[in-house]
């Protein structure tokens, strides 16, 4: 693929919309690593399973495929901070968990108190196809506020919010 049709490829995947979730694991030294990522999607219902994609050059893929864990918190719009804070390349490491409620579930990955849905996994299957590493994590628990709304969404580079349209 040469830079222009890159170029093209990014301008046609910013008009998928995605659901915004903060992808965490505990390393096997303590640390809490996370990052912010809108390529997760469900794989099967029986046994419970996800995927997520992320970059195998930055430290919390290297810290997932060691812990064998990790969390999905789906973010709500009043989490945009946090979002923020782990794209962020000014934060890293336990720093991005400096703010949030913080807690675990099943596997010792860190959850966010507050997320919308909280996917705790086990990894199960790793695929590592060109600058990604494509995560299966087998779900161990799960949180689901259900009273809460207010999706945070990613498209076209800006986030925003879920609004359902109207209908007869």
């Amino acid at each position: 693929m040469n830079v222009a049709d890159t170029q093209v490829f990014r301008s046609g995947m910013r008009h998928l919309a995605a659901h915004v979730c903060l992808i965490t694991t505990t390393a096997p030294s303590g640390e809490r690593l996370g990052l912010t990522a809108t390529a997760v999607c469900s794989v099967s219902a029986d046994p419970p399973t996800l995927l997520c994609c992320v970059n195998r050059q930055i430290p919390p893929f290297a810290a997932i495929r060691e812990a064998g864990v990790f969390a999905v918190n789906v973010l709500g719009v009043q989490d945009l901070e946090l979002a923020e804070r782990f794209a962020s390349k000014v934060h890293t490491g336990e720093a991005r968990f400096d703010i949030g409620d913080w807690g675990q579930l099943t596997t010792g990955a860190p959850v966010l108190e507050t997320a919308l849905a909280t996917f705790d996994c086990r990894l199960t299957r790793l695929e590592e196809v060109a600058t990604h590493g494509i995560l299966f994590g087998e779900i161990q628990a799960i949180r689901s506020n259900a009273e809460k709304t207010g999706q945070l969404l990613y498209a076209h580079g800006a986030y925003g919010a879920f609004a359902p349209l109207p209908t007869e």
